[in-house]
């Protein structure tokens, strides 16, 4: 049977319709020899995402977007067609996230923990992982504002080393300087000091060395001595005291008993100070006293006769 070339050109543009329809549908994600499940979700910003990305679970593609639609509310609605033998759970979340460094995009499945599993048409929660340049945007911001405190701060020393600071640092330098060799030179002296009495110092050593060990040696002694001390002691002030204690109260009871009877008026002490005309008497005695003396001075002889002859005297 001879084939017609009307056939042959009809069965060839058959097949390239059919080639063409496979790799449109193909280029669109959709797969025209396997079953697929179709999910959706919505994104406000879905840049750098076209139609037949893929979908990916841990790097892992399980299927593609196919469709992107924009919808009345400025969201953009978004399908995706997974292959019918992958189960996913109604609570995943469709994730759009950074491809390569040129921007493009694309879907990454994060699987919940949900028991139940999406069925086809079913929708997803979605969510956007921030770009590079979002995250290094902020950054970029603090190292300007960075730049600028770290320029005033340049300007601000520039202005505070000047001639006469830059001659202060170098006089204080010197100074520093000159005062690490005054310290050098005394650290040598005392080294050499040191050198010099170093026979003395062990010597001195030895002995302290030599004393704690008789200490140590005689440690129960010194403790014994100590303790009979310190027993003596006890007695000693424990006695003292209470013969010190007696003595002064009966003092006391002593002072007491005088000055009471003082102030009752008895003794001489108390006739003394309780007696106003004992007192009066005496005190007109003493002025007597002091008249006769003074007139015994100035009148000698009124009192005295004295006869150069032998004569005897009348009264």
């Amino acid at each position: 049977m001879k084939i017609t070339n009307e056939t042959k050109v009809g069965a060839l543009t058959c097949i390239s319709i059919a080639i063409l329809f496979i790799g449109y549908s193909f280029l669109k994600g959709n797969n025209v020899f396997s079953s697929e499940n179709t999910f959706y979700t919505e994104y406000d910003n879905v840049e750098g995402l076209a139609v037949s990305k893929p979908v990916l679970v841990s790097g892992f593609q399980i299927g593609r977007v196919s469709n992107l639609t924009l919808q009345p509310n400025g969201k953009i609605k978004t399908e995706f067609k997974i292959k019918e033998d992958y189960a996913i759970p109604s609570n995943s979340v469709a994730r759009i996230v950074s491809a390569d460094l040129l921007g493009s995009k694309a879907i990454v499945f994060e699987l919940g923990n949900s028991t139940s599993m999406a069925r086809n048409g079913d929708p997803l929660l979605s969510d956007v992982q921030a770009n590079l340049l979002e995250k290094v945007e902020p950054l970029q911001k603090k190292i300007e504002n960075l730049v600028v405190k770290l320029d005033s701060v340049l300007s601000g020393v520039n202005s505070v080393l000047d001639a006469n600071f830059q001659r202060d640092f170098k006089s204080s330098v010197h100074s520093i300087s000159i005062s690490l060799k005054n310290l050098e030179k005394i650290t040598g002296d005392v080294d050499g000091l040191m050198g010099q009495e170093r026979s003395k110092l062990t010597n001195i050593l030895s002995n302290l060395e030599s004393i704690t060990t008789n200490f140590k040696n005689n440690d129960q002694k010194i403790n014994s001595i100590l303790t009979n001390l310190d027993q003596m002691s006890d007695q000693l002030a424990k006695t003292q005291i209470k013969e010190t204690i007696d003595n002064a109260n009966q003092a006391m009871m002593d002072v007491k008993s005088i000055t009471d009877k003082i102030n009752k008026g008895e003794g001489s002490i108390g006739l003394l100070l309780n007696d106003e005309q004992l007192y009066n008497n005496l005190n007109n005695a003493s002025q007597n006293l002091d008249q006769l003396i003074f007139d015994l001075k100035n009148n000698p002889g009124k009192y005295l006769k004295i006869s150069i002859f032998g004569k005897k005297d009348t009264k």
